[in-house]
């Protein structure tokens, strides 16, 4: 059922039946399918996709390019298991490329998440260099645009 997946990617909150009536399936179809995902792990969590922007108390994301010096037994898993121990961690993912991970972190201020990396990140055995980018905007964030068209700043045509 990818089909169901897709639609949950997009209309999380939608009820099993809503689902069912979606996909053409029962609701018991889609009740047991999402008790399978679950189960083996597929669907991990149901989230909401938040315009930070919008909000008075947003976050700074920060995205951290890492070097790191594989383990011996482990290669990049174990220290990337260390470092999503980390709170601040949102994401993290094995690259390929000039370097070998990317952190997602959030914090209140920049000073804060320079202080993640300087004093926890950086500090950490086998972690050889970091490179640190501030995100500024946000225009896509999994498949949702972020902007809501008020800014639309195409000409208008008349006849």
């Amino acid at each position: 059922m990818s089909e169901l997946l897709e639609l949950l990617r997009k209309k999380g909150r939608e009820t099993p039946e809503n689902l069912a009536k979606m996909l053409g399936v029962s609701e018991a179809d889609v009740v047991r399918e999402l008790e399978q995902l679950e189960a083996d792990g597929i669907i991990r969590a149901y989230q909401a996709v938040v315009n930070e922007e919008r909000l008075d108390h947003s976050l700074v994301t920060t995205v951290i390019e890492v070097k790191v010096t594989p383990e011996s037994e482990g290669g990049f898993d174990r220290i990337a298991q260390r470092i999503s121990q980390f709170p601040e961690v949102e994401s993290l993912f094995l690259m390929s490329g000039t370097f070998d991970l990317l952190v997602f972190i959030r914090g209140r201020t920049m000073h804060e998440a320079a202080r993640f990396v300087s004093e926890k990140l950086s500090t950490m055995a086998g972690v050889t260099s970091t490179a640190t980018h501030f995100m500024m905007k946000t225009y896509k964030l999994n498949g949702i645009e972020m902007q809501s068209g008020e800014d639309d700043e195409r000409l208008q045509i008349s006849p």
